[in-house]
């Protein structure tokens, strides 16, 4: 697996006994929804599937719905400004942490593109694959086959989301987008008909924390990484930036796409902690 280290790692947080309340609350609530969304949405697929084939037109409200209470019950903060596309297209964001998956489904119905390995993590993997997650493999050898999925996913409607970033980091920063994944929005006509949504993720940490409080990156394990974010007393914010969309035939190649897609990102997520810079 392909993963971000920085030259310094976040200092260690301990967890007061409040916290550990807070944590086994937080957390039981947290399950309770999730799952419990999870068998609604495996009853809501029964009818959804055989009536609609590849369409999805029931089963992302509700995920949708867990989301939003994800953050109710975190106490996190959740803002959002502009508002998602209502086009026939794709979505790109920058990768901070596993929060993002509430915090872009939250405010949208949309599906995640993401690497074959988190199909198979517990938990997790079980979620993204009940939600409708494409999952692809760095594999030269299977990219036409994935093309070719992609393509049939947007024109049965679906919005896909894509982190071209390829990695998570700790909400501070964007790395270079990698434009392999931009090349699926050229094929096939779909460029004349497809625009794309930059969208900035921004996270800010608890008052008195490490400002990377909510970033999950390198060798961190995601347990510990979730029992401080359940444990905090605290708690930061995180706002969903949506910028205008753009048509695809606009850009001569996936390159240039991919670059007009980070510079929206990265200038508005520069922009965001310029005043903690001063």
């Amino acid at each position: 697996m392909i993963t971000w280290n920085p030259d310094e790692t976040p200092e260690k947080v301990t967890v007061a006994p409040l916290g550990w309340v807070l944590a086994l609350v937080r957390g039981v609530l947290l399950g309770v929804v999730t799952y419990g969304g999870l068998l609604l949405l495996l009853v809501a697929r029964l009818i959804e599937a055989p009536v609609f084939a590849p369409r999805r037109p029931l089963t992302p409200y509700i995920t949708q719905a867990v989301s939003r209470l994800a953050f109710v019950i975190l106490g996190i903060r959740y803002l959002v400004r502009g508002r998602p596309m209502g086009h026939r297209g794709a979505i790109v964001a920058n990768h901070s942490s596993w929060l993002d998956i509430f915090a872009l489904n939250a405010c949208q119905r949309i599906y995640f593109v993401s690497k074959s390995e988190v199909g198979g993590w517990p938990v997790i993997g079980w979620l993204a694959r009940a939600t409708g997650t494409v999952f692809i493999a760095r594999n030269a050898k299977e990219a036409k086959g994935q093309q070719e999925l992609f393509e049939s996913r947007i024109r049965a409607g679906h919005r896909l989301l894509f982190f071209p970033e390829g990695t998570s980091t700790d909400g501070r920063r964007v790395l270079p987008f990698k434009s392999t994944l931009f090349a699926a929005f050229y094929t096939h006509g779909l460029e004349h008909v497809m625009q794309i949504q930059p969208v900035t993720v921004i996270y800010r940490a608890p008052p008195g924390h490490d400002p990377r409080f909510y970033g999950w990156w390198g060798t961190m394990a995601l347990a510990p990484h979730l029992l401080l974010t359940l444990a905090a007393p605290r708690q930061g914010s995180v706002e969903v930036v949506f910028h205008d969309p753009v048509q695809v035939d606009a850009f001569a190649s996936r390159k240039e796409l991919s670059a007009h897609c980070e510079q929206q990102i990265r200038s508005t997520l520069a922009g965001a902690f310029a005043p903690d810079l001063d």
